[in-house]
């Protein structure tokens, strides 16, 4: 083989024709190394756990074997594959997923989540339906009023398992799969497989399964500038975050807070500073939510004050910059939070604030990601207190002074 063909192209993974026009279509031609290792592995009939870092293109990765296995094969009562996510953003996003690569092939795709209409989905569930997307409590509703029938489903997916895991879906999730045949196919997804999380889902799996861990990309994101500032308080905080909105080069960034109501309180007060900003969490109606999502990517808005929950499956490639407001209780939910930006290749910034009592959390991130996160601090409004741990504060001079 040539040089110029050493590197690996969709066309070489012996997709379908009209799933290769679907990908031509969007202009990709070279998959990512999570794409290249998994979807032969999927196209084998092998059992797969995989884990990648948020942004690898892990969706791709299961939506495309999957399609590629409908386009040679259906077996005409559905569903014959069944996707399981931890949130409705997610469902949406991986459901957008399968129409775009899919759009050349006849295809019957269900999202079945919370927070939409009953009818509808009863409606879809009647009709002949290929795919369900699926969050775990609405689709076991549906089940147990008999709508859903999946015994004929041939490939059952997991995706972001170990968010479930976090969210308290697994055991739903493995009541699931106990409704689907034996002889399934099953694929497994993640950021993270650690080992209590394989220990709850293993019994899913083939004992012949392929195991693909790509995941200590995710310990050091080499195009994600990330910086720590400590704060005295929460007014500190603040005038610390004005700071850099109105001194950076900000194309749109997703700011995130601990509470729903903390981000609605902060959106509020970022729009009364004339920014252009809107909350986004749980207790928004799934319409509202979806559309400030769209909002966001369509540059209406500029800044998303989002909770953890709420952000995760955005799929947004021009994020240039995350804040953490306020660190996570979870040291992978740090990991999931950067991830946001820098995605496609492209660069990125995460920019955190802590207070001393987030010492411990703070140790817990590094140590997850084996690197430790830069201290810095802007010219007068450094932190009154010196942090406990770490490197010493880099003093980092912007234009514009002041706190904003």
């Amino acid at each position: 083989m040539s040089t110029a063909r050493s590197t690996i192209h969709f066309s070489d993974l012996n997709l379908n024709a009209d799933i290769l026009a679907g990908l031509d279509r969007c202009g990709y031609k070279i998959p990512t190394p999570i794409q290249t290792a998994s979807i032969p592995v999927i196209l084998a009939g092998k059992d797969i756990a995989a884990s990648a870092q948020t942004g690898t293109g892990k969706t791709a990765s299961f939506v495309l074997p999957i399609l590629n296995r409908l386009a040679l094969k259906k077996t005409g009562r559905g569903p014959n594959v069944l996707i399981l996510s931890p949130t409705r953003e997610l469902a949406n996003q991986i459901t957008a997923a399968i129409e775009k690569y899919g759009r050349h092939m006849n295809l019957a795709v269900a999202s079945i989540t919370g927070g939409v209409p009953y009818p509808k989905q009863i409606q879809q569930l009647s009709r002949r339906v290929d795919i369900v997307v699926a969050t775990p409590g609405r689709l076991m509703d549906h089940m147990e009023r008999k709508r859903l029938d999946l015994s004929n489903v041939d490939v059952l997916i997991l995706d972001e398992a170990d968010r479930m895991l976090d969210m308290g879906f697994i055991d739903d999730a493995r009541h699931i799969a106990k409704a689907t045949p034996a002889t399934r196919q099953t694929l497994l997804f993640s950021a993270t497989l650690d080992k209590s999380l394989m220990r709850r889902v293993e019994d899913l799996l083939q004992k012949d399964y392929v195991r693909v861990d790509l995941s200590e990309a995710i310990m050091a994101p080499a195009r994600i500038s990330q910086e720590l500032y400590l704060t005295d308080n929460a007014g500190h905080k603040m005038r610390l975050l004005m700071h850099f909105l109105q001194n950076q080069s900000i194309a749109r960034a997703i700011i995130f807070s601990a509470t729903k109501r903390q981000a609605d309180e902060l959106a509020d007060e970022l729009c009364s500073q004339g920014l252009a900003a809107s909350s986004l969490h749980g207790d928004m109606k799934q319409n509202m939510r979806t559309r400030t999502v769209e909002q966001l990517r369509r540059g209406r808005i500029q800044l998303l004050v989002a909770t953890d929950v709420a952000a995760r499956g955005i799929d947004i490639s021009d994020i240039s910059h995350v804040f953490n407001y306020d660190l996570p209780r979870v040291p992978e939910d740090y990991i999931h939070r950067i991830g946001r930006t820098g995605r496609a290749g492209r660069e990125g910034t995460a920019i955190s604030f802590a207070s001393r009592r987030d010492t411990a959390q703070i140790r817990n991130i590094e140590r997850v990601m084996k690197q430790p996160i830069a201290r810095k601090s802007i010219e007068g409004l450094e932190p009154s207190s010196r942090p406990e741990s770490g490197n010493a504060p880099q003093r980092k001079r912007f234009g514009g002074g002041g706190g904003g």
